[in-house]
């Protein structure tokens, strides 16, 4: 196995376990009210490893990936119910009631987020991985043309994944209109902006990582 693919395949189940995480808190985009939910950070980064996978190493294997990606949701989610539901400490208890409600809050409460995250990020993943995959056409690779094809892929993709994400978790226990107009246009914003930077570096890190990895010459 390729030492770029093993890394990167590691990063990539980080990621989706911290994107639900993350994502409870929405940040304002100031000046304006519009808001976006602090998991797009980590989300971004699984458009650039899943790009960058398909890239190097196929169309296939990045979806395979993409697939794959739901075993750290799952699990995470079943473990995050595990402590929900075992007796806190004593000592917590009595002494940092608040932390442990604070917890249970957060956590409690996050259910609709742990949902609406593999049904978003599914969708928009392997669309994501398509888009990508279809754009390179048989033309000889070229920095500009990763560029491009990153930022188109992951603006679309992530324009999905924002309807669907929000939607989701969110719809009725707030009005989401500031949330999801604020949430498409940083995700776009950041596709054009900052993930073709972005997948650039992350092929080139990839290529660097396999070169080291290989066996040295007798």
């Amino acid at each position: 196995m390729p030492l770029g693919l093993f890394v990167f395949t590691l990063l990539y189940g980080g990621m989706t376990v911290l994107a639900g995480v993350l994502a409870y808190k929405q940040v304002q985009l100031y000046p304006s009210d519009l808001a976006v939910e602090s998991g797009i950070f980590a989300f971004l980064l699984l458009v650039v490893i899943s790009s960058t996978i398909a890239q190097l190493y196929g169309r296939a294997l990045a979806q395979r990936i993409v697939w794959w990606g739901f075993l750290p949701l799952l699990i995470a989610s079943l473990l995050m119910q595990l402590v929900l539901n075992l007796p806190a400490s004593p000592e917590m208890l009595e002494g940092r009631a608040d932390d442990l409600a604070a917890f249970e809050r957060v956590h409690n409460t996050v259910w609709r987020v742990w949902a609406a995250g593999p049904a978003a990020y599914i969708v928009s993943l392997l669309l994501n991985v398509w888009i990508f995959d279809r754009l390179k056409g048989s033309g000889e690779e070229t920095t500009f043309g990763l560029m491009a094809r990153g930022a188109v892929a992951s603006a679309l993709s992530q324009a999905v994944d924002s309807v669907i994400f929000i939607t989701l978790a969110f719809y009725g226990l707030f009005p989401i209109t500031n949330l999801l107009i604020g949430q498409v246009i940083a995700k776009v914003t950041l596709s054009f902006v900052l993930v073709p930077f972005l997948i650039t570096l992350g092929v080139k890190a990839a290529r660097w990582l396999d070169n080291r990895g290989e066996p040295a010459a007798a």
